[in-house]
Protein backbone atom coordinates (compact mmCIF):
# COMPACT_ATOMS: atom_id res chain seq x y z
CA UNK A 1 0.00 0.00 0.00
CA UNK A 2 2.92 2.63 1.13
CA UNK A 3 4.23 1.90 -2.44
CA UNK A 4 0.97 2.78 -4.50
CA UNK A 5 0.40 6.17 -2.13
CA UNK A 6 3.92 7.09 -2.74
CA UNK A 7 3.72 6.55 -6.63
CA UNK A 8 0.55 8.96 -6.16
CA UNK A 9 2.44 11.10 -4.07
CA UNK A 10 5.05 11.09 -7.10
CA UNK A 11 2.44 11.66 -10.05
CA UNK A 12 0.68 14.60 -7.86
CA UNK A 13 3.77 16.52 -7.16
CA UNK A 14 4.01 17.86 -10.34
CA UNK A 15 5.27 21.86 -10.91
CA UNK A 16 1.66 22.34 -13.04
CA UNK A 17 -0.13 20.53 -10.37
CA UNK A 18 1.57 23.05 -7.48
CA UNK A 19 0.84 25.67 -9.63
CA UNK A 20 -2.58 25.06 -9.54
CA UNK A 21 -2.70 25.68 -5.80
CA UNK A 22 -5.51 28.27 -4.53
CA UNK A 23 -4.08 30.70 -2.24
CA UNK A 24 -5.94 30.35 0.30
CA UNK A 25 -3.31 27.57 1.29
CA UNK A 26 -0.02 28.94 0.45
CA UNK A 27 1.74 26.62 -2.10
CA UNK A 28 4.69 26.67 1.42
CA UNK A 29 1.86 24.80 2.87
CA UNK A 30 0.34 22.78 0.79
CA UNK A 31 4.25 21.72 0.55
CA UNK A 32 5.19 21.21 4.21
CA UNK A 33 1.78 19.24 4.09
CA UNK A 34 2.71 16.58 1.39
CA UNK A 35 5.92 16.45 3.41
CA UNK A 36 4.31 15.61 6.41
CA UNK A 37 2.29 12.66 4.65
CA UNK A 38 5.28 11.45 2.88
CA UNK A 39 7.02 11.34 6.52
CA UNK A 40 3.40 9.64 7.99
CA UNK A 41 3.58 7.08 5.92
CA UNK A 42 7.13 6.16 6.26
CA UNK A 43 6.26 6.19 10.30
CA UNK A 44 5.85 3.39 12.57
CA UNK A 45 4.79 5.94 15.72
CA UNK A 46 0.91 5.13 15.66
CA UNK A 47 1.27 1.70 15.33
CA UNK A 48 3.87 1.65 18.40
CA UNK A 49 1.38 4.04 21.22
CA UNK A 50 -1.52 1.69 20.41
CA UNK A 51 0.35 -1.61 21.03
CA UNK A 52 1.82 0.24 23.99
CA UNK A 53 -1.75 1.31 25.26
CA UNK A 54 -3.50 -1.81 24.15
CA UNK A 55 -0.37 -4.06 25.98
CA UNK A 56 0.88 -2.27 28.90
CA UNK A 57 -3.01 -0.66 30.03
CA UNK A 58 -5.37 -3.71 28.00
CA UNK A 59 -8.95 -3.03 28.52
CA UNK A 60 -10.03 0.19 29.82
CA UNK A 61 -13.56 0.56 31.20
CA UNK A 62 -14.71 3.90 31.63
CA UNK A 63 -14.57 5.13 35.50
CA UNK A 64 -12.21 1.75 36.54
CA UNK A 65 -8.70 1.58 37.71
CA UNK A 66 -7.48 0.99 34.30
CA UNK A 67 -9.05 3.72 32.56
CA UNK A 68 -7.04 5.72 35.47
CA UNK A 69 -3.68 3.64 34.40
CA UNK A 70 -4.50 4.56 31.17
CA UNK A 71 -5.01 8.46 32.10
CA UNK A 72 -1.73 8.35 33.49
CA UNK A 73 -0.10 6.67 30.49
CA UNK A 74 -1.62 9.34 28.27
CA UNK A 75 -0.12 11.80 30.10
CA UNK A 76 3.54 10.15 30.19
CA UNK A 77 3.13 9.86 26.60
CA UNK A 78 2.41 13.58 25.64
CA UNK A 79 5.20 14.46 27.84
CA UNK A 80 7.56 11.88 26.35
CA UNK A 81 6.57 13.13 22.73
CA UNK A 82 7.35 16.96 23.95
CA UNK A 83 3.79 18.42 23.79
CA UNK A 84 4.30 21.76 24.97
CA UNK A 85 1.48 21.61 27.13
CA UNK A 86 -0.34 18.03 29.33
CA UNK A 87 -3.10 18.11 31.45
CA UNK A 88 -5.40 15.79 33.00
CA UNK A 89 -8.98 17.21 33.67
CA UNK A 90 -10.57 15.41 35.89
CA UNK A 91 -14.86 14.84 36.18
CA UNK A 92 -17.07 12.30 38.39
CA UNK A 93 -19.15 9.89 37.05
CA UNK A 94 -21.70 6.54 37.97
CA UNK A 95 -19.16 3.42 37.90
CA UNK A 96 -20.81 0.41 36.26
CA UNK A 97 -19.44 -2.93 35.92
CA UNK A 98 -21.03 -5.67 34.15
CA UNK A 99 -19.26 -8.54 37.12
CA UNK A 100 -20.31 -12.38 36.38
CA UNK A 101 -22.95 -13.63 34.29
CA UNK A 102 -24.00 -16.66 33.23
CA UNK A 103 -27.01 -17.44 30.73
CA UNK A 104 -27.93 -21.53 29.83
CA UNK A 105 -30.64 -22.70 27.77
CA UNK A 106 -32.27 -25.65 29.64
CA UNK A 107 -35.19 -26.33 27.62
CA UNK A 108 -35.65 -28.22 24.44
CA UNK A 109 -32.43 -29.25 26.27
CA UNK A 110 -28.99 -27.91 27.56
CA UNK A 111 -26.62 -25.41 25.98
CA UNK A 112 -24.69 -22.84 27.46
CA UNK A 113 -25.02 -19.40 25.74
CA UNK A 114 -22.27 -16.34 24.69
CA UNK A 115 -23.73 -13.67 26.31
CA UNK A 116 -22.23 -10.43 27.60
CA UNK A 117 -24.55 -7.99 30.26
CA UNK A 118 -25.26 -4.77 28.25
CA UNK A 119 -24.31 -1.58 30.07
CA UNK A 120 -26.26 -0.26 32.66
CA UNK A 121 -28.00 -3.43 33.38
CA UNK A 122 -29.38 -4.58 36.37
CA UNK A 123 -28.49 -7.88 38.47
CA UNK A 124 -30.64 -10.47 39.07
CA UNK A 125 -31.37 -14.05 37.86
CA UNK A 126 -34.56 -15.49 36.31
CA UNK A 127 -35.69 -18.83 34.40
CA UNK A 128 -38.22 -18.90 32.65
CA UNK A 129 -39.85 -19.74 29.03
CA UNK A 130 -38.88 -16.96 26.34
CA UNK A 131 -41.45 -14.91 24.82
CA UNK A 132 -40.15 -14.25 21.53
CA UNK A 133 -40.12 -10.82 19.45
CA UNK A 134 -38.83 -10.96 16.01
CA UNK A 135 -38.16 -7.16 16.36
CA UNK A 136 -38.37 -4.23 19.16
CA UNK A 137 -41.08 -3.00 17.58
CA UNK A 138 -42.88 -6.08 18.28
CA UNK A 139 -41.63 -5.79 21.95
CA UNK A 140 -42.60 -2.14 22.05
CA UNK A 141 -46.05 -3.30 20.98
CA UNK A 142 -46.48 -5.46 24.29
CA UNK A 143 -48.81 -4.49 26.94
CA UNK A 144 -48.30 -3.28 30.38
CA UNK A 145 -47.55 -6.03 32.53
CA UNK A 146 -48.00 -9.01 29.70
CA UNK A 147 -44.38 -10.38 30.19
CA UNK A 148 -44.91 -11.08 34.06
CA UNK A 149 -42.18 -13.25 35.33
CA UNK A 150 -41.07 -13.92 31.82
CA UNK A 151 -37.72 -13.66 29.57
CA UNK A 152 -38.20 -12.12 26.83
CA UNK A 153 -35.98 -12.49 24.12
CA UNK A 154 -35.45 -9.59 20.82
CA UNK A 155 -34.15 -11.27 17.59
CA UNK A 156 -34.03 -9.02 14.46
CA UNK A 157 -31.34 -9.53 12.13
CA UNK A 158 -27.54 -9.51 11.86
CA UNK A 159 -26.39 -5.85 11.64
CA UNK A 160 -26.09 -4.76 7.39
CA UNK A 161 -22.46 -4.09 6.17
CA UNK A 162 -21.91 -0.66 4.60
CA UNK A 163 -18.47 1.53 4.24
CA UNK A 164 -20.42 3.95 6.42
CA UNK A 165 -21.75 2.01 9.14
CA UNK A 166 -25.52 2.90 7.86
CA UNK A 167 -26.88 -0.34 9.94
CA UNK A 168 -25.64 0.25 12.88
CA UNK A 169 -28.54 3.14 14.04
CA UNK A 170 -31.44 0.69 13.03
CA UNK A 171 -29.63 -2.47 14.52
CA UNK A 172 -28.87 -0.78 17.92
CA UNK A 173 -32.48 -0.26 18.62
CA UNK A 174 -33.01 -3.23 20.62
CA UNK A 175 -29.79 -2.61 22.87
CA UNK A 176 -30.95 1.10 23.25
CA UNK A 177 -34.56 0.99 24.12
CA UNK A 178 -36.28 -2.81 24.66
CA UNK A 179 -35.05 -2.68 28.25
CA UNK A 180 -37.77 0.21 28.64
CA UNK A 181 -40.14 -1.83 27.47
CA UNK A 182 -39.70 -5.12 28.83
CA UNK A 183 -39.62 -3.50 32.29
CA UNK A 184 -43.05 -1.77 31.39
CA UNK A 185 -44.45 -5.82 30.33
CA UNK A 186 -42.74 -6.79 34.35
CA UNK A 187 -40.36 -9.39 32.24
CA UNK A 188 -37.72 -10.51 34.74
CA UNK A 189 -34.97 -10.51 32.13
CA UNK A 190 -34.19 -9.15 28.47
CA UNK A 191 -32.02 -11.17 26.04
CA UNK A 192 -31.23 -9.46 22.57
CA UNK A 193 -29.90 -10.26 19.60
CA UNK A 194 -26.36 -8.48 19.59
CA UNK A 195 -25.70 -5.38 17.38
CA UNK A 196 -22.92 -6.56 14.84
CA UNK A 197 -22.19 -7.70 11.56
CA UNK A 198 -20.05 -10.78 12.46
CA UNK A 199 -20.94 -14.56 12.78
CA UNK A 200 -18.92 -15.24 15.59
CA UNK A 201 -20.03 -16.47 18.73
CA UNK A 202 -18.88 -13.20 20.08
CA UNK A 203 -21.47 -10.88 21.95
CA UNK A 204 -21.42 -7.37 21.48
CA UNK A 205 -21.40 -4.72 24.39
CA UNK A 206 -22.75 -1.52 24.84
CA UNK A 207 -24.27 1.05 26.67
CA UNK A 208 -28.52 1.19 26.75
CA UNK A 209 -29.89 4.28 26.96
CA UNK A 210 -31.51 5.56 30.47
CA UNK A 211 -34.80 6.64 31.00
CA UNK A 212 -35.44 10.25 32.73
CA UNK A 213 -31.82 9.34 34.58
CA UNK A 214 -33.22 5.47 35.39
CA UNK A 215 -31.55 2.35 34.39
CA UNK A 216 -32.78 -1.22 34.18
CA UNK A 217 -33.40 -3.25 37.29
CA UNK A 218 -33.37 -6.62 35.28
CA UNK A 219 -30.64 -8.45 33.67
CA UNK A 220 -30.42 -7.58 29.71
CA UNK A 221 -28.44 -9.48 28.13
CA UNK A 222 -27.12 -9.74 24.25
CA UNK A 223 -26.56 -12.54 22.83
CA UNK A 224 -23.97 -13.58 19.93
CA UNK A 225 -25.67 -13.47 16.61
CA UNK A 226 -25.09 -17.65 16.17
CA UNK A 227 -26.66 -18.16 19.47
CA UNK A 228 -29.15 -15.67 18.67
CA UNK A 229 -29.73 -17.69 15.26
CA UNK A 230 -29.74 -21.01 16.90
CA UNK A 231 -32.54 -19.47 19.18
CA UNK A 232 -34.58 -18.27 16.35
CA UNK A 233 -34.47 -21.86 15.05
CA UNK A 234 -35.72 -23.00 17.82
CA UNK A 235 -38.63 -21.11 17.92
CA UNK A 236 -39.58 -21.70 13.84
CA UNK A 237 -39.34 -24.98 14.77
CA UNK A 238 -41.98 -24.78 17.35
CA UNK A 239 -40.30 -25.37 20.42
CA UNK A 240 -40.50 -24.13 23.65
CA UNK A 241 -37.60 -22.58 25.12
CA UNK A 242 -36.17 -21.70 28.35
CA UNK A 243 -33.12 -20.15 29.69
CA UNK A 244 -31.61 -19.25 33.03
CA UNK A 245 -29.93 -15.94 33.65
CA UNK A 246 -27.88 -14.79 36.29
CA UNK A 247 -26.35 -11.62 36.50
CA UNK A 248 -23.68 -9.56 39.14
CA UNK A 249 -23.93 -6.49 36.73
CA UNK A 250 -24.64 -3.16 38.74
CA UNK A 251 -23.58 0.37 39.64
CA UNK A 252 -21.41 1.57 42.27
CA UNK A 253 -21.10 4.77 43.09
CA UNK A 254 -19.25 8.15 42.08
CA UNK A 255 -15.68 7.83 40.61
CA UNK A 256 -13.37 10.13 39.25
CA UNK A 257 -12.68 9.98 35.39
CA UNK A 258 -11.10 12.23 33.29
CA UNK A 259 -9.84 13.75 29.67
CA UNK A 260 -6.20 13.60 28.80
CA UNK A 261 -5.18 17.17 27.35
CA UNK A 262 -2.00 18.14 24.38
CA UNK A 263 -1.63 21.35 23.41
CA UNK A 264 0.96 22.19 20.31
CA UNK A 265 0.76 25.73 20.77
CA UNK A 266 -0.14 28.28 17.76
CA UNK A 267 2.88 30.49 16.75
CA UNK A 268 0.64 33.59 16.23
CA UNK A 269 -2.83 32.78 17.26
CA UNK A 270 -2.21 30.81 20.49
CA UNK A 271 -5.80 31.11 21.50
CA UNK A 272 -7.10 29.65 18.34
CA UNK A 273 -7.89 25.90 18.75
CA UNK A 274 -7.87 22.91 16.25
CA UNK A 275 -9.48 19.96 18.58
CA UNK A 276 -8.67 16.58 17.27
CA UNK A 277 -8.62 12.92 19.08
CA UNK A 278 -10.31 9.63 20.22
CA UNK A 279 -11.45 8.35 22.85
CA UNK A 280 -9.11 6.69 25.93
CA UNK A 281 -11.49 4.42 27.53
CA UNK A 282 -12.80 0.73 26.11
CA UNK A 283 -15.00 -1.48 26.65
CA UNK A 284 -13.72 -4.45 28.65
CA UNK A 285 -14.21 -7.60 26.87
CA UNK A 286 -11.17 -6.89 24.38
CA UNK A 287 -8.39 -4.49 24.76
CA UNK A 288 -10.04 -1.31 23.12
CA UNK A 289 -7.45 -2.10 20.04
CA UNK A 290 -9.58 -0.74 17.13
CA UNK A 291 -12.33 1.23 19.57
CA UNK A 292 -10.44 3.66 20.10
CA UNK A 293 -6.50 3.25 20.88
CA UNK A 294 -6.42 3.39 16.95
CA UNK A 295 -8.09 6.81 17.22
CA UNK A 296 -5.71 7.98 20.29
CA UNK A 297 -2.53 7.10 18.64
CA UNK A 298 -3.41 8.01 15.21
CA UNK A 299 -4.24 11.95 16.57
CA UNK A 300 -1.59 12.00 19.18
CA UNK A 301 1.48 10.64 16.04
CA UNK A 302 0.17 13.23 13.22
CA UNK A 303 0.23 16.01 15.80
CA UNK A 304 3.64 14.58 17.10
CA UNK A 305 4.68 14.71 13.12
CA UNK A 306 3.64 18.53 13.13
CA UNK A 307 5.17 19.37 16.33
CA UNK A 308 8.59 18.36 14.28
CA UNK A 309 8.20 20.59 12.17
CA UNK A 310 11.07 23.68 12.06
CA UNK A 311 8.41 25.89 13.04
CA UNK A 312 4.60 25.46 14.95
CA UNK A 313 1.50 26.48 13.09
CA UNK A 314 -0.05 29.56 13.36
CA UNK A 315 -2.94 27.77 15.35
CA UNK A 316 -2.63 25.81 18.67
CA UNK A 317 -3.05 22.06 17.77
CA UNK A 318 -4.87 20.12 20.50
CA UNK A 319 -5.40 16.52 20.90
CA UNK A 320 -8.12 15.39 23.42
CA UNK A 321 -7.89 12.22 24.77
CA UNK A 322 -11.53 11.46 25.77
CA UNK A 323 -12.58 9.62 29.23
CA UNK A 324 -15.87 7.21 29.31
CA UNK A 325 -17.17 7.92 25.67
CA UNK A 326 -18.76 4.61 25.99
CA UNK A 327 -21.21 4.91 28.75
CA UNK A 328 -22.60 8.11 27.08
CA UNK A 329 -20.00 10.96 25.84
CA UNK A 330 -19.11 11.99 29.87
CA UNK A 331 -15.36 12.98 28.81
CA UNK A 332 -16.79 15.10 25.90
CA UNK A 333 -19.68 16.39 27.52
CA UNK A 334 -17.26 17.05 30.39
CA UNK A 335 -15.28 19.09 28.40
CA UNK A 336 -17.22 20.99 26.60
CA UNK A 337 -18.48 22.53 30.40
CA UNK A 338 -15.24 23.13 31.50
CA UNK A 339 -14.04 24.82 28.02
CA UNK A 340 -17.38 26.91 28.02
CA UNK A 341 -15.03 29.83 28.13
CA UNK A 342 -13.30 29.28 25.18
CA UNK A 343 -15.81 27.54 22.97
CA UNK A 344 -15.50 30.39 20.74
CA UNK A 345 -12.19 30.26 19.86
CA UNK A 346 -12.18 26.48 18.62
CA UNK A 347 -11.72 26.95 15.09
CA UNK A 348 -12.32 22.97 13.86
CA UNK A 349 -12.82 19.96 15.68
CA UNK A 350 -12.86 16.20 14.65
CA UNK A 351 -11.75 12.79 15.85
CA UNK A 352 -11.05 9.31 15.12
CA UNK A 353 -13.53 6.48 16.06
CA UNK A 354 -14.31 4.18 13.67
CA UNK A 355 -11.19 2.11 13.58
CA UNK A 356 -8.02 1.60 11.84
CA UNK A 357 -8.93 1.12 8.42
CA UNK A 358 -8.46 3.40 5.39
CA UNK A 359 -9.69 6.79 4.84
CA UNK A 360 -11.78 6.65 2.00
CA UNK A 361 -13.84 10.69 2.46
CA UNK A 362 -13.03 13.74 3.59
CA UNK A 363 -16.48 15.30 4.73
CA UNK A 364 -16.78 19.08 5.96
CA UNK A 365 -19.48 21.64 8.48
CA UNK A 366 -17.80 24.81 7.57
CA UNK A 367 -18.41 27.86 6.65
CA UNK A 368 -18.55 29.41 3.26
CA UNK A 369 -15.20 30.91 3.39
CA UNK A 370 -13.70 27.71 5.53
CA UNK A 371 -15.42 25.55 2.68
CA UNK A 372 -12.47 26.48 -0.61
CA UNK A 373 -9.84 25.46 2.23
CA UNK A 374 -11.41 22.54 3.03
CA UNK A 375 -11.70 21.44 -1.02
CA UNK A 376 -8.36 22.47 -1.08
CA UNK A 377 -7.19 20.00 2.05
CA UNK A 378 -8.60 17.36 -0.44
CA UNK A 379 -6.75 17.84 -3.16
CA UNK A 380 -3.44 17.83 -1.07
CA UNK A 381 -4.62 14.18 0.54
CA UNK A 382 -6.13 12.69 -2.51
CA UNK A 383 -2.87 10.84 -3.44
CA UNK A 384 -4.03 8.90 -0.26
CA UNK A 385 -6.77 7.32 -1.94
CA UNK A 386 -9.06 9.88 0.10
CA UNK A 387 -11.70 11.91 -1.75
CA UNK A 388 -13.18 15.15 -1.36
CA UNK A 389 -17.69 14.65 -0.34
CA UNK A 390 -20.12 14.50 2.73
CA UNK A 391 -23.62 16.43 2.93
CA UNK A 392 -21.94 19.68 5.01
CA UNK A 393 -23.77 18.44 8.02
CA UNK A 394 -22.57 19.02 11.54
CA UNK A 395 -20.11 15.58 12.27
CA UNK A 396 -17.27 15.31 13.63
CA UNK A 397 -17.16 11.99 15.62
CA UNK A 398 -19.00 11.40 18.87
CA UNK A 399 -17.26 13.46 21.28
CA UNK A 400 -17.22 16.33 18.82
CA UNK A 401 -21.69 16.46 19.17
CA UNK A 402 -21.28 18.30 22.55
CA UNK A 403 -18.69 20.89 20.81
CA UNK A 404 -20.63 20.97 17.29
CA UNK A 405 -23.85 21.40 19.19
CA UNK A 406 -22.62 24.78 20.45
CA UNK A 407 -21.52 25.93 16.92
CA UNK A 408 -17.82 24.59 16.60
CA UNK A 409 -17.47 23.88 12.93
CA UNK A 410 -16.33 20.25 11.98
CA UNK A 411 -14.41 17.67 9.46
CA UNK A 412 -14.32 14.31 9.28
CA UNK A 413 -11.79 12.01 8.19
CA UNK A 414 -14.08 8.91 7.25
CA UNK A 415 -12.89 5.24 7.12
CA UNK A 416 -13.76 2.15 5.45
CA UNK A 417 -15.75 0.85 8.35
CA UNK A 418 -17.36 -2.32 6.38
CA UNK A 419 -16.15 -4.55 8.77
CA UNK A 420 -15.94 -2.43 11.98
CA UNK A 421 -18.95 -3.78 13.52
CA UNK A 422 -17.39 -7.47 13.39
CA UNK A 423 -14.80 -6.42 15.91
CA UNK A 424 -16.20 -3.47 17.98
CA UNK A 425 -17.27 -3.67 21.55
CA UNK A 426 -16.43 -7.71 21.07
CA UNK A 427 -13.83 -9.82 22.40
CA UNK A 428 -12.22 -9.56 18.53
CA UNK A 429 -11.10 -5.89 19.62
CA UNK A 430 -7.42 -6.76 19.77
CA UNK A 431 -4.25 -4.99 18.06
CA UNK A 432 -3.56 -7.92 15.58
CA UNK A 433 -6.98 -6.48 13.58
CA UNK A 434 -5.19 -3.32 13.56
CA UNK A 435 -2.83 -2.97 10.03
CA UNK A 436 0.17 -0.66 10.40
CA UNK A 437 0.26 0.39 6.90
CA UNK A 438 -3.39 1.21 6.73
CA UNK A 439 -2.99 3.41 10.11
CA UNK A 440 -0.08 4.88 8.50
CA UNK A 441 -1.96 6.49 5.94
CA UNK A 442 -4.61 7.40 8.75
CA UNK A 443 -1.76 9.60 10.26
CA UNK A 444 -0.83 11.12 6.45
CA UNK A 445 -4.71 12.41 6.00
CA UNK A 446 -4.62 13.91 9.97
CA UNK A 447 -1.10 15.69 9.79
CA UNK A 448 -2.28 17.69 6.56
CA UNK A 449 -5.31 18.34 7.59
CA UNK A 450 -4.68 19.19 11.18
CA UNK A 451 -1.39 21.21 10.14
CA UNK A 452 -3.49 23.15 6.61
CA UNK A 453 -6.31 24.18 9.41
CA UNK A 454 -3.81 25.30 12.06
CA UNK A 455 -1.63 27.18 9.39
CA UNK A 456 -4.58 29.02 7.81
CA UNK A 457 -5.82 32.15 8.83
CA UNK A 458 -9.54 31.20 7.43
CA UNK A 459 -12.26 31.67 9.22
CA UNK A 460 -14.63 28.48 9.79
CA UNK A 461 -17.11 28.85 11.09
CA UNK A 462 -20.24 30.25 10.11
CA UNK A 463 -21.34 33.85 10.48
CA UNK A 464 -24.84 35.10 10.07
CA UNK A 465 -24.14 36.64 6.71
CA UNK A 466 -23.11 33.21 5.94
CA UNK A 467 -26.30 31.88 7.40
CA UNK A 468 -28.44 34.22 5.73
CA UNK A 469 -26.78 33.21 2.08
CA UNK A 470 -27.26 29.78 2.44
Amino acid sequence: MKAIVALGMTMFLTAETIGQERQDISPEAAATARTLMETALESDLAYDIVESLTTEIGPRLAGSEAEGRARAWGAALGQELGFDRVEVEGFTMPFWDRDSLSITMTAPYEMELHGTALGGSGSGSAQSEIVYFRTVDDLVAAEDGSLEGRIAFIDGDIMVRSQVGAGYGPANQRRRIGWQHAERAGAAALVVRSVGSDSHRFPHTGMMSDLDGSWAGIPVIAVSNPDADHLRRLHNNGEAISLTVNSGAGWHGEVTSGNVVLDIVGRENPEEIVLIGGHLDSWDLGTGAVDDGAGVAITVAAAKLIADLPQRPRRTIRVVMFGAEEVGLLGARAYAEQHADEVANHVLATESDFGARTIWRLSSNVSDAGTPVIDEVGRVIAPLGIIRGGSNEPGGGPDIIPLAMLGVPTVRLEQNGEDYFDLHHTPDDTLDKIDPDELAQNVAAYAALVYLAAETDVDFRETPDDTASQ
